[in-house]
């Protein structure tokens, strides 16, 4: 019996250890995400000098500027509206700096729509969206549809540095509308450690089943 019984010890170890990881998986995730949430409710800051994705997402700005020509479409839907575009145009702001800004939806059928350029004040975040892998299509530049936001790439199209905020109020009220920050980070962890648990006591229960019966054939 000693053999089943050190195997069935550490199976229950090893998914134990499993469970608690997921738990300290949990607490690090939580974190981020009250960090994010923290950042989308502070109070608007200035656009920094130098921003970064791994310093400055998420972070809340105010900024005025002025909309360049060109639009950039980016295909998606927001529902209840139903199907439409982002629409991504270039940010001059005060200082010179030029960056993309998302200004947010319009319908299909305002995709091409004239939105002339004039001066602007808006409020939002700053964003880096991971939105596209190997399977992510290429833009299709001649009807102007992309698939995704792709801050590098957009960047490069538009002339602008590689910086995005996404707005969340602006003072043109007949611009396109503006979408909420999605945060795009999966926090399941708690289902993953009540999952190794429940192996664990499975694991438990099944090992003590089997010496129960290994008992029995000795006796």
């Amino acid at each position: 019996m000693i053999a089943p019984l050190l195997f069935g010890i550490a199976g229950v170890a090893i998914l134990l250890t499993l469970g608690f990881w997921q738990l300290a998986r949990l607490e690090w995730k939580q974190a981020i995400l009250d960090d994010i949430a923290g950042r989308l409710a502070a109070a608007p800051a200035e656009v920094p000098a130098a921003p970064s994705e791994a310093a400055h997402e998420y972070l809340r700005v105010a900024a005025t500027g002025a909309l360049e020509p060109r639009e950039l479409h980016v295909y998606t839907s927001a529902p209840p509206r139903g199907v439409g575009y982002r629409v991504i145009a270039p940010l001059r702001l005060e200082d010179g700096r030029r960056v993309l800004l998302d200004r947010g939806f319009v319908p299909i059928e305002e995709k091409d729509a004239p939105r002339p350029p004039r001066r602007l004040r808006v409020e939002g975040a700053l964003l880096w969206p991971d939105e596209t892998d190997r399977f992510t299509g290429a833009p299709d530049r001649a009807k102007n549809v992309w698939i995704a936001r792709d801050v590098a790439l957009m960047a490069a199209e538009l002339g602008t540095e590689p910086v995005m905020i996404v707005a969340a109020a602006s003072d043109d009220p007949a611009g396109p509308t503006p979408l909420p920050v999605g945060v795009n980070i999966r926090n399941d962890h708690l289902e993953y450690a009540l999952t190794w648990f429940a192996l664990a006591a499975a694991w438990a229960m099944m090992t003590v089943y089997l010496l129960w019966r290994i008992k029995r054939r000795i006796d």
